[in-house]
């Protein structure tokens, strides 16, 4: 009796696809942990085009001392940028009070990045705030401005203030976009 021995390998014991067979996997993955998940909670960001190269963006959002000058949102900001460092920030939201905030330097890239976080009410509000620079081309850049709310009260906060905190990110793009660029125009010219 001779048998024909045709076996699907990627049946399941029942000959269904996707079963218990052998799996495929690609070459790219294999043996690497997947990708680590994005926090969770509410994501308030504002992203704007800026006419000048990193270097001179990180050189504004670095002098943390000269905020004051061109910052709408941050009239004053003291500390130095170092992982661990606790800031001392004034938040300036349109239609809001001005808050004394005390943030910790989380991480930090020269021409490339700029996070915070902030913990209130024993964590039950935490905020991971960010200033990200991506170069487009030597002289233009896309900088992203946002606050990520999290913990078990921060989603509610953040929907709450979500307009005003838009605004704030936008009034403070645009600030850094035109210093940014009268900077580089500056320099270019001399």
């Amino acid at each position: 009796m001779t048998m024909k021995h045709n076996p699907n390998l990627l049946a399941g014991p029942m000959g269904r696809k996707g079963g218990m067979g052998p799996q495929i996997m690609s070459l790219k993955t294999e043996g690497k942990p997947p990708p680590p998940k994005p926090p969770g909670g509410l994501r308030v960001e504002h992203r704007i085009g800026v006419q000048a190269p990193p270097e001179v963006i990180w050189e504004i959002v670095h002098d943390l001392p000269r905020w004051a000058e061109w910052n709408p949102t941050y009239p004053r900001a003291e500390g130095a940028i170092r992982i661990g460092e606790t800031l001392s920030v004034t938040l300036a939201l349109p239609g809001q009070p001005r808050q004394e905030l005390k943030p910790v330097i989380m991480d930090w890239v020269p021409n490339e990045q700029l996070h915070w976080r902030l913990s209130m009410l024993g964590g039950m509000i935490r905020t991971l705030r960010y200033i990200e620079i991506q170069a487009l081309h030597d002289s233009g850049c896309i900088v992203d401005n946002g606050e990520l709310f999290g913990g078990l009260m921060g989603v509610s906060l953040g929907k709450r203030v979500r307009p005003a905190v838009r605004r704030g990110f936008e009034a403070m793009n645009e600030a850094l976009k035109a210093r940014a660029e009268a900077i580089w125009a500056e320099r270019q010219a001399g």
